[in-house]
């Protein structure tokens, strides 16, 4: 088996299991109970806490655990919408942003708030210059994805964090699931508000994330109940899962080390290969793309089909987000990338991991042009 939809979800690395049913076993208790048994639990989380703040490079008081970036995301911009609403409801976004930015952003519309969509070039980013021109005086926040997790394109996050430099009042959301390990990160530097992880696209756990924010900055909480996570997050803290995912972006970084210089490579010798196969578009941007991701089209192909026919030989890939790939409708970012819609209907992804291997790619790559190869024949009138 070739496993190529690391953007959808990544294999647990062994240690992060080993870690994790460790942490179920001998620290089970409640880290909000008082007695010794939930001290030990709370004393775990916490180090988990700073680990991963270390990690990013922030303060570990800065750090909340979630189950995941869809959580991470809707308690960012819900939280951030309806506790500064007073100041403004004005909201801006990419028009490629994931669906749990996208669908949370027409919730806060249906109360009342304004949304504006920015477009993006054909390479899918957005400019530094449109998001400027859209902030006005009721402007409260602003949500860019760090890396597009269709088509791989790293958004001017640095530059547009600079930019609101100038706008103090403006918060500024970054969803950067895809980009955690993949692409350089300086949240300090970047002036990044908040900002969405999860642990299961970096070899951790499903149901697993946390969320950066920014010391000073108040958000209104999605759950009410018992108030943990410094009142920002209710429900009995995942302890196992949050050790877990802190092995998890340890390792994870330590391997990207040397591997993104094999993601690269691998991602060259897949772009190279599919160049020269007929019947195939490439959308992935030359430049400013995270090594990982690599999209492309199959002109007067289904997707679906294309994609069980390769499942047939043991490789797994996928359409668009895994979050829609379900739903029978033309790829939105492709859309708004300005590829036409038969094409964007069939978009194929191929996602890496640091533990995928340039043998793995080239097989890959001969299974694709013999895959298009046989479906071109049975699509012959």
């Amino acid at each position: 088996m070739i496993y190529f939809d690391n953007s959808a979800t990544t294999k647990p690395y062994k240690e992060v299991l080993d870690s994790y049913v460790k942490a179920a076993s001998d620290y089970y208790g409640n880290p909000s109970s008082l007695h010794s048994c939930g001290g030990q639990a709370e004393k775990l989380l916490s180090q988990a806490r700073e680990q991963i703040a270390k990690l990013l490079g922030v303060k570990a008081a800065e750090i909340y655990f979630t189950s995941g970036g869809t959580e991470s995301n809707n308690l960012a911009i819900k939280g951030a919408a309806f506790t500064y609403q007073n100041r403004g409801r004005h909201i801006i976004a990419s028009s490629v942003e994931h669906p749990s930015v996208s669908d949370c952003l027409e919730q806060l519309e249906s109360e009342g708030f304004e949304i504006t969509y920015l477009p993006v070039n054909g390479d899918g980013q957005v400019s530094v210059e449109a998001v400027d021109k859209a902030i006005r005086k009721d402007t409260i926040l602003i949500s860019v994805m760090h890396v597009n997790n269709e088509v791989g394109t790293i958004q001017p996050v640095k530059e547009i964090g600079k930019m609101l430099k100038n706008y103090p009042s403006v918060l500024f959301h970054v969803d950067a699931v895809q980009a955690v390990g993949k692409v350089p990160m300086d949240l300090a530097g970047n002036r990044i508000d908040l900002l969405s992880i999860s642990g299961h696209k970096f070899h951790g756990l499903k149901g697993t994330g946390a969320l950066f924010i920014r010391e000073g900055i108040r958000l209104t909480p999605l759950f009410a109940g018992g108030k943990q996570e410094r009142n920002i997050r209710s429900g009995t803290e995942n302890v196992a899962g949050a050790v877990a995912m802190a092995k998890a972006l340890r390792l994870y970084m330590q391997k990207s080390e040397t591997g993104l210089t094999v993601m690269k490579n691998m991602q060259k010798l897949l772009r190279t290969g599919l160049g020269h196969i007929e019947d195939i578009q490439i959308n992935t941007p030359l430049e400013n793309a995270a090594p990982h991701i690599l999209n492309f089209s199959l002109k007067g192909m289904k997707s679906e089909v294309f994609i069980h026919a390769l499942e047939q030989k043991g490789i797994f890939v996928s359409t668009t987000s895994a979050c829609s790939s379900k739903r029978k409708s033309a790829s939105k970012t492709l859309l708004a990338m300005g590829v036409p819609e038969d094409l964007a209907e069939s978009g194929i992804r191929l996602s890496l991991s640091v533990e995928n291997t340039e043998a793995e790619a080239k097989a890959v790559l001969d299974a694709i042009e013999t895959t298009v190869e046989q479906l071109r024949k049975v699509m012959k009138p």
